[in-house]
């Protein structure tokens, strides 16, 4: 069992930067692979960014390359999202998920065992 807490969201203009944090406790947090989704409001969750257990393998959706980056920090139990550059359609609620397989860094949102309560982001135009 792994229990997942995001923080870090909050309101940005355009142009501007957000870090995002997921704070893992439970079971050993470098077992897992992690991902982050977000929900735009009238749309469906879609993957934005996923890492393997080691942190060498990082994974995008095509619209946040260039701009989004997933880090983790094993020792801390934590996985970040630094988002720079955001535009308003990256508008969401931001949610953390752990895959029991840390070799899968999985786009698919059914790939994942754990889910945190989502952090809103916003940015305005």
């Amino acid at each position: 069992q792994v229990q997942l807490v995001e923080s870090g969201g909050g309101l940005v203009q355009a142009g501007g930067s957000l870090r995002l944090s997921c704070a893992a406790s439970g079971r050993t947090f470098s077992l897992y692979a992690m991902g982050w989704f977000r929900r735009a409001p009238g749309k469906e969750r879609e993957f934005v960014a996923a890492i393997r257990r080691g942190g060498d393998n990082t994974y995008y959706t095509d619209s946040v390359k260039g701009r989004f980056t997933i880090s983790r920090d094993n020792a801390k139990n934590t996985v970040y999202l630094q988002m720079n550059s955001l535009k308003p359609e990256d508008t969401a609620v931001y949610y953390c998920a752990a895959d029991s397989n840390p070799w899968r860094a999985a786009r698919a949102s059914s790939s994942y065992d754990y889910w945190g309560q989502g952090t809103q982001v916003t940015v305005s135009s």
